[in-house]
């Protein structure tokens, strides 16, 4: 793939991420704890009829200067064991509403750093977990690590609780820049971590690495990328580094030491894509490369790709994601609703009160269309209006006026060679997956360009 830094600057424009739809900005306070429940209750006869836990840690021995996450700095261990008991409480709760029949596909940890707490606490929400739900026997079980805090006996730990996923967040290779964003490197050599990771069983093993960063410059990312495909794992994550000082106050230490500009942090992309496609990795979605054997491989080119908040999966261990602990959103096919963020006033609510929703969202009939619509073209590339309208019993006309259809709105995309549209379908070519935001909000009738409120798409 050969991409110029002119080409992306093109569409290179503020977008959502749609890791929802519509984005979390649109949650609000109107959502209640009665609103809750009743979609936990909806959520049992609702697709995808599997479930997805997503626990959330926002613990960290120390904040990087770049995080955009839920986090707080560690607490002594009384605090921790209150907050786990918390979210075991909150477990409890919401699987009181949810038909156990159904089976949970996947259980993945985020933060925070989940692997910075004491392994007994991640034992005791597993053990809590396996005391109400029914695993499936194929079930992901995955948590992000940062290997600067990884031992070798906690992979034996989490392998003996059933972990069979990790993510390494890496960032970069160079000491100077971990410095900088105030991250710590990884205790053990990042490819010592991955091969053991490989004898217990461990699938999907991913390096995750962020590009546009103080310090990083074109060569040395690629430098950073050379070393990450000499490890070989299944997946090679690049996220763009999205500055929202706005949103997040302690990015702007980064600003003191300087960000690379927008044309070096272009070239970073355009070397990543012709660096790892020609090392054997797929690219899958906007930033996701994979090795031609990896289950996400296979489900894009089965066009069974899913995304949800925790990143991209299949459909086959996709479900209704049940978030649990602060921060955490639940993902349903009517509503998105999400916990307090403050870890203390989660506590409080949840031995208050049983739940600790802050805000939420109710998705209507044509929001739930348009979600279908986007996720079709984020994930797997490919938008056929009929088959969409065959799901929702419309026609295919319908669902072109929902979105205000134009095709004057796709040329530029499809003279890019970024896609085509014929016979009322979208096809997504490889190129233009990395602008599959960009095609995104052209189908997305809510998106206003006006709106300065998200990162860039590139």
């Amino acid at each position: 793939m050969s991409v110029s830094t002119e080409f992306l600057n093109k569409y290179n424009v503020s977008g959502p991420r749609y890791t929802s739809y519509p984005p979390a900005n649109f949650f609000n306070n109107a959502f209640s704890v009665s609103d809750y429940i009743g979609e936990l209750k909806a959520s049992n006869t609702q697709t995808p009829k599997d479930i997805s836990i997503y626990i959330h840690i926002p613990f960290c021995p120390c904040r990087c200067h770049f995080c955009g996450c839920s986090t707080v700095i560690a607490q002594k261990k009384s605090i921790v064991e209150q907050y786990i008991d918390a979210m075991k409480t909150e477990i409890s709760n919401v699987a009181s509403h949810l038909d156990l029949n159904r089976k949970v596909t996947q259980i993945h940890w985020g933060g925070g750093t989940p692997n910075s707490i004491e392994m007994a606490f991640i034992r005791d929400i597993m053990n809590h977990i396996r005391g109400i739900f029914t695993i499936a026997p194929k079930a992901e079980i995955a948590m992000e690590c940062s290997p600067a805090y990884l031992e070798f006996s906690d992979i034996d730990e989490l392998a003996e609780m059933g972990f069979n996923r990790m993510s390494l967040g890496i960032q970069d290779f160079r000491e100077d820049v971990l410095k900088i964003v105030n991250r710590m490197g990884p205790k053990h050599p990042v490819q010592d971590i991955v091969a053991y990771l490989r004898t217990k069983g461990f699938r999907g093993i991913n390096l995750d690495f962020i590009y546009g960063l103080p310090l990083q410059t074109a060569e040395s990312f690629k430098e950073t990328l050379k070393q990450a495909i000499a490890i070989r794992p299944d997946r090679i994550v690049t996220f763009s580094y999205a500055h929202v000082p706005w949103v997040k106050k302690a990015q702007k230490i980064l600003e003191k030491t300087g960000l690379p500009g927008p044309e070096e942090k272009m070239e970073m992309l355009i070397n990543t894509i012709a660096q790892l496609e020609e090392a054997g990795y797929i690219s899958i979605g906007i930033d996701h490369f994979v090795l031609p054997d990896d289950d996400l491989a296979i489900a894009y080119q089965e066009k069974k790709l899913h995304r949800n908040f925790q990143g991209y999966c299949t459909l086959e261990t996709t479900g209704q994601v049940y978030g649990f602990g602060a921060s955490a959103i639940g993902q349903f096919w009517g509503a998105y609703a999400q916990n307090i963020k403050e870890f203390p006033k989660y506590i409080e609510a949840i031995e208050s009160t049983g739940y600790a929703i802050e805000r939420g969202y109710k998705l209507n009939n044509e929001e739930q269309i348009i979600r279908t619509i986007v996720n079709n073209i984020m994930c797997n590339g490919v938008l056929s209006f009929d088959e969409v309208a065959a799901q929702f019993n419309l026609s295919g006309q319908d669902i072109k006026n929902l979105v205000r259809f134009n095709p004057k709105n796709f040329n530029d995309f499809i003279v890019d060679g970024l896609m085509d549209l014929k016979d009322d379908q979208i096809r997504v070519h490889d190129k233009g997956f990395i602008f599959a935001r960009n095609i995104a909000m052209a189908l997305d009738p809510a998106f206003n360009q006006e709106e300065n409120i998200y990162s860039k798409t590139v």
